[in-house]
Parts: C-alpha cells; sequence; structure tokens
C-alpha cells in the first residue's frame, strides 16, 4: 500500500444554434440513459460490449469514457442528446470489464480497450466519425486514429492522458517500483469516491508501454481540438500541449480552461464541448 499516496491520477481514475446545446445541456440524465436502451456487440473469443447507438447522418460522434468511467457519464449524455437535436448518429460504449460490457476489469489492458474502441468503429459505424476522447479515452482516440485513419475524421480530447499511467509510474521513487513490480499491483487513490483504491497489476503497466505515443510523431492527419483545465489536479495539462506538439496535422487547436478541473462535467464545460464538436461537424460538412 505504500505506493497508494504517491501518484495522483484521473477519474481514472476516466454549427448548430444556442438552442441546440441549451437542449443538450438540460437535464442530461433525462434522456438516452435508460438501460433497456442497452445493445451488445458480441465478438468471437472476446467478451460482449454495451453500447447505446442514436441512429442519424454522418459525420457520426462516439464517445470514449476515461479510465473506470462508463458510458453514463454526463458528457456522453449531454453529446449524445445534442447529436439527436441535429440527427446525426452518436455511440457511447462501455469498454471491456467496465459498466455492462463483458469480462473483468481487473484483466483488462490498453490494449484490449483499443481493440474495443476499433471493434465499435469496424462493426457499428458506417461514414466518417468524431471521435471525443476524456482523460484515459483521449489516448486511446489517438490510438484508433492512428489504426483506422480512413474512419476517423476529427478529434476531440478532453483532460487528455495519453501515456500518463506509464510515465506516471516511471516517475515514482525507484523502491515504489521495485515495490509494485514484486507485488504485482499498484494501489491508487479513487477520486471518484470518499474512500478506497484502484488495484492496478503490473502487468496493465507494461502493457501499456507498448501503446506510448508521445515520445515521437504521431501520424494523425485529421482535425483535432484539445481540451484541458488548468485546475486539473489528475493529469498536467502540458500533455495536451504535447499531444498537440506531435501530431502531424495541421488544424489544431487547444482550449485552456482557467477554472476547469479534470472531470470538465460542470455546465460551461459540456457547452464548450458540445461548441467544438458543432464547429467540427459543420467544417467536416462543408468539406464533403
Amino acid at each position: 500500500m505504500a505506493a497508494a499516496a504517491l501518484c495522483r491520477l484521473p477519474g481514472l481514475l476516466g454549427g448548430g444554434s444556442a438552442a441546440v446545446w441549451r437542449q443538450a445541456l438540460r437535464s442530461p440524465h433525462s434522456v438516452g440513459c435508460r438501460r433497456k436502451s442497452t445493445k451488445y456487440l458480441v465478438r468471437p473469443g472476446q467478451p460482449k460490449l454495451a453500447y447505446s447507438k442514436t441512429k442519424g447522418r454522418n459525420p457520426g460522434v462516439i464517445f470514449l469514457p476515461g479510465f473506470a468511467s462508463t458510458m453514463m457519464a454526463n458528457k456522453a449524455i449531454a453529446i449524445e442528446k445534442y447529436c439527436k437535436s441535429l440527427g446525426h448518429s452518436f455511440i457511447r460504449f462501455d469498454y471491456t470489464g467496465c459498466g455492462a460490457s463483458g469480462g473483468k476489469f481487473g484483466e483488462s489492458t490498453i490494449g484490449q480497450w483499443k481493440n474495443d474502441v476499433l471493434a465499435v468503429l469496424d462493426e457499428l459505424t458506417e461514414g466518417p466519425q468524431v471521435v471525443v476522447g476524456s482523460s484515459m479515452g483521449g489516448w486511446l482516440m489517438l490510438l484508433a486514429a492512428v489504426a483506422r485513419p480512413d474512419k476517423i475524421a476529427a478529434l476531440v480530447g478532453i483532460s487528455t492522458g495519453a501515456d500518463y499511467l506509464v510515465n506516471a509510474f516511471k516517475q515514482l521513487p525507484l523502491e515504489v517500483q521495485k515495490e509494485i513490480k514484486t507485488n504485482g499491483e499498484w494501489y491508487i487513490p479513487n477520486s471518484h469516491k470518499d474512500a478506497g483504491f484502484y488495484k492496478i497489476p503490473y502487468t496493465f503497466i507494461k502493457d501499456a508501454e507498448n501503446y506510448c505515443l508521445l515520445h515521437g510523431a504521431i501520424p494523425v492527419t485529421c482535425p483535432v481540438r484539445l481540451i484541458h483545465g488548468l485546475k486539473d489536479e489528475h493529469i498536467p495539462w502540458q500533455i495536451s500541449l504535447k499531444v498537440a506538439e506531435v501530431v502531424i496535422s495541421k488544424d489544431v487547436d487547444i482550449i485552456l480552461c482557467k477554472n476547469s478541473e479534470h472531470r470538465m462535467s460542470d455546465k460551461d464545460d459540456i457547452k464548450l464541448i458540445v461548441n467544438l464538436i458543432d464547429d467540427l461537424i459543420d467544417k467536416l460538412t462543408k468539406l464533403a
């Protein structure tokens, strides 16, 4: 347990009119969050993935939750309402071992969750997609954009946590790293609850090392929008700056929000996120 307090990790630890985004922000839990709307993507030899899909025109929008978060997040529901209001397709889903999906959380890896994202893109979407990734979901959206450049038309990163788990582990004192390797587990405070810890297997960190991106140029050429709060106490906002630096796309914007925290789930934060998605959809529609 010595490592538990040595690293702060995320919740990890997870052109419409003004009326459009007001509609998206109003009572986010009232629409689209009923379990009866949940469907399952069945994959041979893989856990089933729980998802909710709103049919509509392209470009579609996909929301990727953060670490240990689910498709029931306020941001996901608000974006879903926005997409419904404009008639665009939208998908939110749970990673393997999370929410209503199959599998065990403690046995999941970054590689598994990347494959989950690719399965959703390959099996549930048609045409160009705007992928919105929150925290660890921002890491996964970049991995997906590298793997499926023909599917992803734009990215929106919220408190993007690319490479963060690996780098946070490497910043621990050497004796703590050794202890974690020996015990096989890393205990991290659960910031979503008053007490308790996330228990992350050391094998998770070793697997995550295979998916680090920030050590060189990231071959993503689509438009990228990055939003980060300066009061984020879990994922340093400098990570978003680094992402902007290393993606090869020339269409990259960063917004640093002075009073926003990691989860960016306040009304003003969600309004900003929805407006950015709206602008990207306008841009992509005009280019089509």
